[in-house]
């Protein structure tokens, strides 16, 4: 079986089409005794939450007994509470006032301390959670199927002397490193979060404070810092020889003034596809690369968009620009840039120059 190639987009889709939970429903095999959400609420869902990452990987292949090798966790998850992966969105809280820590204690921030009755107690174990891989600057998306809107998204980190596979979260192992401004009632909500000093195996902690009432979500998501995906049986990296050949003790010396390289003011190209799309906007990705000479600035228009709200570029009209970090491209280097756009992504183009 290759779950890892396999795509599950049925989980968002029906988050999308929030007023047919008939769309869960469909779901759920004759042999299941569960139910669907109630309503749709909401997640992280890249990088995706514990409950929302198992479903999104096993929700048409939950009684597979391969889950309990190639993914344990969610092997666990599922036999403590399938509700849990089925109500993927409603992990939260009511009437807390903002004073999060006393609402959740440390060791049950995964499940939101407790909350439901205890359905998602289980996303508090240790373990080797499937973890996705993210560079160090990423963009954050929170899928809302109701539309709730965002007072904002407060955003942490586990320390690096936190170890999810063996502890349990608690707010002295979380560093906080973004926290934004509100978000009009229209999903998803996406931000840019920097991660810059931190890498490997970690956990990302979202709250959610919700608009609509006091109802804030507590939301875990399993990432790897700079590097690709985690799986529990992926080989560990081979030990380095204890005993190295020993260096050149006297290497040819180095050109002391080399000549400087051209950061380049070549031509770039741009590329755009729409990754998400809802009843009247989408979200959309665009991809710039480098010519033969490299850049140290880009300039992308968007033929065809309306946009609303851009991370990893400056927005005006529907021109994009680079932001301080992802301007100078190598020669035929790339980095991408995301944004909101209103009304329908079709038929949309994009042209690059340099800036």
């Amino acid at each position: 079986m290759t779950v890892r190639a396999r795509t599950r987009g049925l989980i968002l889709a029906a988050a999308m089409a929030l007023a047919a939970p008939l769309g869960l429903v469909a779901v759920v095999s004759a042999d299941t005794a569960m139910a669907p959400p109630a309503a749709a609420h909401g997640s992280v869902t890249d990088p995706p939450t514990r409950n929302y990452g198992c479903l999104d990987r096993w929700g048409d292949d939950h009684l597979n007994p391969e889950m309990a090798t190639i993914d344990p966790m969610c092997w666990g998850a599922w036999n403590a509470n399938p509700n849990a992966m089925w109500n993927w969105n409603g992990l939260y809280r009511e009437n807390v006032g903002g004073n999060h820590e006393a609402a959740v204690p440390s060791g049950t921030l995964c499940s939101g301390g407790n909350t439901e009755g205890g359905r998602y107690d289980y996303m508090d174990t240790p373990g080797e959670w499937v973890a996705k891989g993210v560079p160090h600057n990423f963009t954050l998306t929170l899928t809302d199927g109701a539309n709730h809107g965002a007072d904002y998204l407060r955003i942490y980190v586990s320390k690096p002397s936190f170890d999810p596979t063996t502890e349990r979260l608690g707010w002295d192992d979380l560093d906080l490193v973004k926290q934004t401004g509100s978000y009009p009632a229209q999903s998803p909500y996406v931000t840019n979060v920097d991660l810059s000093g931190y890498n490997g195996r970690a956990v990302l902690y979202t709250i959610w404070q919700a608009s609509h009432l006091d109802q804030p979500y507590y939301l875990c998501s399993d990432i790897n810092i700079g590097g690709g995906d985690l799986w529990p049986d992926d080989p560990q990296p081979e030990p380095t020889d204890p005993d190295p050949e020993p260096t050149d003790p006297d290497p040819e010396p180095t050109d002391p003034d080399p000549e400087p390289t051209d950061p380049g003011t070549g031509e770039c190209t741009a590329t755009v596809s729409v990754t998400n799309s809802w009843d009247g906007g989408y979200q959309a990705e665009v991809t710039v690369t480098a010519g033969g000479s490299g850049v140290s600035g880009w300039e992308v228009t968007v033929a065809g968009a309306t946009i609303t709200q851009a991370w990893n570029a400056n927005a005006s009209g529907n021109t994009l620009t680079n932001v301080d970090w992802n301007g100078s491209l190598s020669a035929g280097g790339s980095t991408t840039a995301g944004f909101l756009g209103s009304g329908s992504g079709s038929g949309l183009s994009a042209t690059c120059s340099a800036a």
